[in-house]
């Protein structure tokens, strides 16, 4: 049976104080379920205060994005070596905002994949597609595109220890949310590629939807038969949301 996943993507947000009370209330709501995992990604900054919260509860934690060098001069990067000291579990991969913004390619996410792979970490690579490219009808084709990459590049058996996150940039932040049924095609679609490469593999790859998973709509869309869990970002800094998001899961 497939592993549920709730990440929080905690983006560029956050200060010690907050996340101190934010923290302590995930440690004291969030209770062990059979089958269901949460996780925070948050700043480089506060891996630390991170872990030493964390350690010995039932939240793990990761960081948003790393470089696909494993060492060397590039100043500003971070490698997948120095989040596993950190105890990182997960680290996101191919998010649009680092797609969009900062430029990384398909083939850059690839590597990042993989080096994030290297160092022991759970790569949640994301792909989603623009609301002109949706209009478009070419959903299915762009977040193929950008899955197959990465497939091409690490093989199925990179999925065996990784996380797939659907996130329609048209949906992230936009207050706008897809359908379950919208959502449910693209995830079904997702598991079809994956499935002609590896039928047992494809059957037990968490699939995770975030485009605005709110308390209101998360357990009409998780009901869903490809929908493992959420990446979550706004509601993943206010506790009462990101625990009925988690409870949700856990149903």
């Amino acid at each position: 049976m497939r592993c549920r996943l709730v990440a929080g993507n905690w983006k560029m947000h956050g200060s010690l104080a907050a996340n101190q009370a934010l923290l302590a209330a995930l440690k004291a709501r969030l209770r062990q379920v059979e089958g269901v995992s949460y996780a925070v990604c948050v700043p480089f900054p506060y891996l630390n205060q991170v872990s030493a919260a964390l350690t010995g509860t039932p939240v793990a934690w990761g960081a948003q994005t790393l470089s696909e060098h494993d060492a060397g001069a590039y100043t500003g990067e971070v490698s997948g070596a120095m989040l596993r000291e950190f105890g990182c579990r997960y680290v996101i991969v191919g998010h649009s905002e680092r797609r969009s913004l900062f430029g990384e390619t398909d083939q850059q996410v690839a590597a990042k994949f993989m080096a994030a792979q290297r160092c022991g970490l759970v790569p949640i690579l994301c792909v989603g597609e623009t609301l002109e490219q949706r209009e478009r009808g070419d959903t299915q084709e762009v977040v193929g595109r950008q899955f197959e990459t990465v497939l091409n590049a690490a093989g199925i058996a990179g999925f065996v220890s990784a996380a797939l996150a659907y996130e329609p940039v048209w949906a992230i932040g936009t207050g706008k949310t897809a359908t379950p049924a919208q959502v449910q095609e693209v995830h079904a679609f997702l598991r079809a590629l994956a499935a002609k490469r590896d039928q047992g593999i494809a059957q037990e790859l968490s699939v995770l939807y975030g485009g605005s998973v709110k308390p209101g709509n998360a357990k009409e869309l998780f009901a869903m038969a490809d929908v493992d869990g959420g990446l979550i970002g706004g509601a993943s800094l206010v506790a009462d949301d990101f625990v009925a998001i988690c409870e949700a899961a856990s149903r």
